[in-house]
């Protein structure tokens, strides 16, 4: 039996009134999805256990199988695994955006405008960073580059229990002054956030991107904390061998964590437009080259909600339907015995720009078992008539090992 998860990122989201009352994923035309309902079992699940915030991290942490009140450990090392940043056991590890602040003087004064740099390119913020690490590097603080906006901050004996930080996605077009650093070790970083600024002002990939009318990367901005994470492999909980493909350091370090092989696409972005078949075809291959078990993320639909458009996330759930789901289809005749599990990690609906912790829609087909009871359709709405899993990482026991009856 072969096993592929096609986790499409922050799909889920709520009715919107310029779809007529539907959600993106109801509005959009899905005829793969639509034939593969016809076939699955379909359901919700929680996620988010209480007490968690509503993050990438933990959502896919519990989809993978793992619960996160005994293995979350924070969104930033896993960030760096995948970067290839050995963290000693009291390292700090911060993500680290480039994000795009209004200009009033007072720090605390500017606004949110943009958590994400106008999706600045792996180019140009590689540069940015370069800059940073010569300007700010100290034996405290180490910037590492990462992918389009998000990078590393490595803090030496950081204490992140005692910082209160707010990823900026939370807080599009909000005054940034309540949510700056706080706790008692917050003033250090804080600092290193107000002398990013005048460094950034400067320097000529900003210059560019003003002359060419994209935003520029004016600040940087730190959060999601956490230390070295230490996982059972998924061959050690499940007994299959794996690989994930994954174009965010979050997923892929992740991968790596639980033992999976990290495959890399060509052309495969992190943002919204991306490449969908690209690694469709990459997931086939890996399944038929001897792999028992593919997770297969897709963070697209996940920036359109960020962004608050409507019409991105209509499309970018189409081409995960026509370009992922769809070449899926066309082999699963020589594929022969495998289930797929199609779901979201979180919402991350349009009217409010981030996440949320509602329960989503999952899928999962058996080519050995079709099933033909239950939904039939995938949406938030329908799948509330299927079975609600609301320990979320119990999910992956159902997928591999099968669903109480």
């Amino acid at each position: 039996m072969k096993y592929l998860v096609i986790l499409a990122d922050g799909m889920a989201d709520y009715k919107i009134k310029e779809l007529g009352g539907a959600t993106p994923l109801q509005y959009a035309r899905t005829p793969n999805i639509d034939a593969l309902a016809q076939l699955s079992r379909i359901g919700m699940v929680s996620t988010i256990p209480a007490n968690f915030p509503p993050g990438s991290d933990v959502a896919n942490l519990s989809v993978l199988g793992y619960e996160p009140s005994r293995y979350y450990s924070g969104r930033s090392p896993l960030e760096a695994v995948s970067m290839g940043v050995e963290l000693a056991d009291h390292d700090l590890a911060l993500r680290c955006n480039l994000v795009t602040l209004s200009a009033e003087d007072d720090y605390a004064a500017k606004t949110m405008l943009d958590y994400s740099s106008g999706e600045i390119s792996s180019s140009d913020s590689g540069r940015i960073i370069k800059t940073l690490q010569e300007k700010l590097n100290s034996s405290d603080f180490s910037f590492y580059p990462g992918i389009s906006y998000r990078h590393l901050l490595v803090w030496k004996g950081g204490r992140g229990k005692e910082l209160q930080l707010t990823p900026p996605h939370d807080i599009s077009d909000r005054v940034v002054g309540e949510y700056l650093p706080a706790g008692s070790d917050s003033q250090a970083l804080l600092d290193l956030m107000q002398r990013s600024v005048p460094i950034l002002a400067e320097h000529p990939v900003n210059i560019e991107r003003v002359k060419a009318g994209l935003n520029p990367a004016t600040s940087v901005w730190f959060w999601g904390e956490g230390h070295k994470p230490a996982l059972t492999t998924f061959q050690q909980r499940y007994g299959l061998n794996g690989s994930v493909i994954a174009a965010v350091d979050l997923v892929k370090g992740l991968g790596l964590c639980a033992g999976l092989n990290p495959v890399v696409v060509p052309g495969a972005t992190g943002g919204i437009e991306t490449d969908f078949a690209g690694k469709a075809r990459a997931a086939l291959d890996e399944l038929k080259g001897g792999q028992d078990f593919v997770y297969l993320h897709i963070e697209s639909p996940d920036e359109c909600g960020h962004q608050g458009s409507i019409s991105k996330k209509v499309w970018s759930i189409e081409q995960i339907d026509s370009q992922v789901v769809g070449l899926v289809r066309q082999e699963l005749d020589s594929l022969s015995d495998i289930r797929i599990m199609l779901l979201p990690d979180h919402p991350t609906p349009v009217a409010i720009k981030t996440h949320s912790r509602d329960p989503v829609p999952y899928l999962v087909f058996d080519s050995r078992q079709p099933c033909t009871e239950g939904p039939n359709v995938y949406d938030e709405e329908a799948a509330r008539a299927g079975l609600h899993v609301h320990e979320g990482h119990r999910l992956m026991d159902f997928f591999i090992q099968g669903f109480p009856e």
